[in-house]
């Protein structure tokens, strides 16, 4: 039982960090402009922060699921994520890439901070999490959404190592400069940001 809730938790994280947002979209800054080794140092130290998240989550699924405008926090809240990445990576976008590796303390240090700044996975593990509980695939026992959240902080490392890995491909294979790759991803940011400024004026002032 154990191994399927450790195999759920990667299998699950994996998934959720395939569709473009603001932490597979870093690694692949990170990869473009400092290298791999980087970007692994990043996806290391967020994984270790996203299995302590998980359980956090996890454990008070109930209790988030109740909070009626927990949804309009995360809105407002990823605005404001995604405008300010967006920012720092368009006044990067002329920046040479670095890829000295002999210090990591940065990248470690900014995995660290996007881990625990990560609204985003609220509602998927709210969605998921009371699905995988009410169908009995997990129990909320201590050492049972321990094992699970070790496999989420897995599962999210996993997906964002194959970001990385295509990151590196796609400039490589393309010849692509980090200032076209920067740029788009810059855009993508702020059309992010766009699209969640433009969900809370539906839910606000159009719908009703």
């Amino acid at each position: 039982m154990l191994f399927l809730t450790f195999f759920l938790g990667i299998v699950c994280n994996a998934i959720g960090y395939i569709p473009p947002g603001n932490i597979n979209l870093t690694v692949a800054q990170i990869t473009i402009n400092k290298g791999l080794k980087q970007a692994y140092s990043f996806i290391i130290a967020f994984g270790l922060v996203e299995m302590v998240f998980t359980f956090a989550v996890m454990r008070f699924v109930q209790w988030l699921s109740s909070t009626v405008k927990l949804g309009q926090t995360i809105d407002i809240a990823m605005i404001f994520v995604f405008l300010i990445l967006g920012v720092v990576t368009w006044r990067s976008r002329k920046e040479m890439p670095n890829t000295d590796t002999t210090d990591n303390k940065d990248s470690i240090r900014y995995g660290l901070l996007l881990g625990i700044l990560n609204p985003m996975q609220i509602p998927y593990w709210l969605f998921l999490g009371t699905y995988l509980i009410s169908h009995e695939w997990i129990n909320i026992g201590y050492l049972s959404l321990g094992v699970f959240s070790i496999g989420s902080g897995i599962g999210a490392a996993i997906a964002l190592y194959g970001f990385a890995r295509f990151a590196g491909y796609i400039q490589e294979k393309f010849t692509l400069s980090s200032y076209i790759i920067n740029k788009s991803i810059a855009i993508l940011f702020f059309t992010l940001s766009a699209y969640h400024i433009g969900k809370v004026i539906y839910v606000h002032f159009i719908r009703q």
